[in-house]
């Protein structure tokens, strides 16, 4: 789906920045960060700001159009595919990647757990990738 339908989906009025930006995240599925994002499309938009990058980052996510992964302290990464997955943060190179939901973790969808009523879940697993743990080897 393209980026225009993909905001418009989500009620979000589709501007230059907004497209551009939500186009970056379908094309790059690497979790990239504000920083990423603005250093590849800046060249290209000299009028962007991170400011803007950021404040679309979270009109898309808060619109369900985006994911914001808050794996580590040090950097908060999106996700353009928001179906239930799981995300891998490899300690030695920093790289995110999707991972499928095991079957034994059941989905939940507006559940109340201890009188707190659930919205989003996130799945989150740290280690060594497979090509670092090649490269050790």
């Amino acid at each position: 789906m393209d980026a225009i339908k993909l905001l418009e989906l989500h009620n979000i009025k589709p501007s230059m920045q907004r497209i551009a930006i939500m186009q970056y995240l379908v094309e790059h599925r690497t979790h990239p960060t504000v920083e990423q994002i603005y250093e590849s499309l800046s060249p290209s938009m000299p009028t962007l700001s991170k400011t803007t990058v950021y404040n679309t980052l979270k009109l898309l996510s808060e619109n369900g159009a985006a994911q914001t992964l808050t794996i580590d302290e040090r950097n908060t990464c999106y996700d353009a595919d928001t179906s239930p997955h799981a995300h891998f943060l490899c300690k030695c190179c920093g790289r995110v990647y999707d991972l499928p939901l095991s079957k034994d973790i059941k989905k939940v969808e507006a559940l109340e757990i201890g009188g707190h009523y659930v919205q989003e879940e996130h799945y989150y697993y740290k280690g060594i990738c497979k090509y670092c743990k090649r490269n050790d080897a």
